[in-house]
């Protein structure tokens, strides 16, 4: 492999939907409801969520490859440390790297938006780094689900709104839960596909927890229950009914469940990491559409 497709499979491109998707729908919330938009904020929140992104990403690399859990003989696709595709101390450098365009993009939204923003952007580092890293990682006890719906969600979808109009709304937050909890459903997929290396490497993740069976069911629950929180979100916030515009999603949603609830082999869960990752996507794309729509009537 080339040393550019060598860090493009450790950035792990199929997660980075789940970093994009809710700036989108916070973003829109701000240029449609409440009529304010800047374009600089804008960018500077893609770039420091994608860092933020991939370098929590080459940090779980690097930590589950020291700690065991990324063995020949998982499903997923090959991790470039654990693989020794790159050595350890790169991956390490790429790591803190990656945080530190974070930190810059950071820097300027915390100029223009406010210091809140600092406590925002160090616990999202923080928690990347000890999702797999740190003496106690708490992705190996079971709370990977909670920081993804926590930072993937409340945090992705209230912070890109507040950096945009400078203010907390009870609409941002009620978007960010059914947000957060297709981000959530990405990570059940890697789960379920992980579960028994995970479990022979002492990683409890909440799919070695419950078992295979239970967790194919939480994760079609999660997906289901995203979609039948928009026309809620609908009726108690006073959005437009144009939010509906994400149900247009809700047809990908059965042949995932079929799939992972069938299927163990690891192309095929690969193929449905990718594919939740993009409904998630295509979800947030409309959901931020039936935001804007009626201001741009």
């Amino acid at each position: 492999m080339g040393a550019a497709s060598v860090w493009i499979k450790a950035a792990r491109p199929r997660t980075l939907p789940a970093a994009l998707a809710p700036i989108a729908v916070g973003t829109c919330l701000a240029a449609g409801p409440a009529n304010t938009f800047k374009p600089l904020i804008l960018v500077a929140a893609v770039v420091g969520a994608l860092f933020i992104q991939i370098g929590t990403n080459l940090s779980n690399d690097y930590s589950d490859a020291r700690r065991g859990a990324d063995t020949e003989d998982r499903l997923g696709p090959v991790r470039v440390t654990a693989g020794g595709l790159v050595p350890p101390r790169y991956v390490l450098y790429a790591t803190w790297a990656s945080f530190v365009i974070a930190v810059a993009a950071g820097g300027y939204l915390i100029y223009e938006a406010g210091w809140e923003l600092l406590a925002v952007g160090a616990a999202s580092i923080v928690a990347g780094v000890l999702y797999t890293g740190g003496p106690r990682p708490y992705g190996y006890e079971g709370l990977g689900e909670i920081f993804v719906f926590l930072f993937f969600g409340v945090v992705a979808v209230m912070g890109s709104f507040f950096v945009q109009t400078e203010q907390i709304a009870w609409e941002a937050f009620a978007l960010s839960v059914p947000v957060g909890l297709l981000a959530c459903a990405v990570l059940m997929v890697n789960n379920i596909r992980d579960l028994d290396t995970d479990r022979r490497a002492g990683k409890r993740t909440l799919a070695v927890r419950l078992g295979r069976g239970r967790m194919r069911r939480v994760f079609a629950i999660t997906l289901y229950v995203s979609f039948a929180l928009v026309p809620l979100i609908w009726l108690v916030t006073g959005l437009t009914a144009w939010i509906n515009l994400a149900l247009l999603a809700l047809p990908l949603a059965p042949s995932l469940a079929r799939t992972v609830r069938d299927r163990t082999d690891g192309g095929a869960l690969n193929t449905a990491l990718g594919d939740t990752a993009r409904m998630e996507m295509v979800f947030c794309v409309l959901l931020a559409l039936g935001l804007m729509l009626p201001s741009l009537a």
